[in-house]
């Protein structure tokens, strides 16, 4: 599993034309799910992803975390973060996880995020998706 989490001032996710998600303060998380991927490598992600302390404190120091900021979360599912580029010029995707496997991994973080109580927008599973951001810092986070 390999996540990018990016705050952002604002983001939104738009499928055929149609704006489907939106959010203001908070992460934009783009997620690939790789074959050996569990439901206890989510949970740990999740939980430290929820964790992170990038946002500032009165000091002006990263400091706080999403739920200190009252953030919200944007949720994306992209198979391509999985990309092998060790041979040639064009990726490999053959340790990305089985859509199927994928998309209950993907459905499972959305729940423990919506658990979390901050508010969760999210993507569509395997749709052509327009993303637009405006990154704050900017500040991008790899987690794996």
């Amino acid at each position: 599993m390999k996540t990018v989490i990016q705050r952002v001032q604002h983001a939104s996710v738009t499928v055929d034309d149609k704006t489907i998600a939106s959010i203001g303060q908070g992460y934009l998380v783009l997620v690939g799910m790789a074959k050996g991927d569990t439901e206890e490598t989510v949970e740990r992600i999740t939980k430290k992803m929820l964790a992170l302390r990038i946002f500032a404190d009165e000091n002006g120091k990263t400091n706080r975390s999403i739920r200190d900021v009252d953030g919200s979360l944007l949720i994306v599912s992209q198979f391509t973060l999985c990309a092998d580029t060790s041979h040639g010029n064009r990726p490999g995707f053959t340790t990305a996880a089985a859509p199927d496997e994928a998309e209950k991994l993907y459905e499972y973080m959305l729940s423990l995020c919506a658990r979390s109580g901050l508010a969760v927008e999210h993507g569509q599973f395997g749709a052509d998706m327009k993303v637009e951001l405006v990154n704050d810092g900017p500040f991008t986070i790899i987690l794996e």
